[in-house]
């Protein structure tokens, strides 16, 4: 990645040895190590087990949970809030994990936001 980078850099016309610059590729690249992360990370170890059993017939919502993801057509991050209402059926989703599996998969905030 970091090679990239710096590629990138000539091709936009600056020279990735200068001062400033030198360990910009580097930083870079563990930027989008972490932009990208959730796409390598597992849902069911996010949720941790914590979908329960339980007969529930009324809307869950939790609200105002941070969101961090990547435009795919862009390669720019973006971030807001999101909400999230659900009828759970037979499955209940513990709280704490929702705003967690959300923030662990660009993917499926990607379909979301349209």
């Amino acid at each position: 990645m970091e090679e990239l980078i710096r590629e990138l850099l000539k091709e936009i016309g600056e020279d990735p040895s200068r001062e400033g610059l030198d360990r910009t590729p580097a930083r870079v690249a563990k930027a989008w190590a972490y932009l990208t992360s959730g796409y390598r990370q597992d849902v069911h170890q996010v949720l941790n087990e914590a979908l329960f059993t339980e007969e529930y017939d009324e809307m869950v919502v939790v609200k105002d949970i941070d969101l961090y993801s990547m435009c795919e057509h862009h390669l720019l991050p973006f971030f807001g809030k999101c909400h999230i209402a659900y009828m759970p059926g037979k499955k209940l989703s513990g709280s704490p994990s929702c705003p967690g599996s959300w923030r662990c998969s660009p993917a499926g905030c990607r379909s979301r936001r349209g």
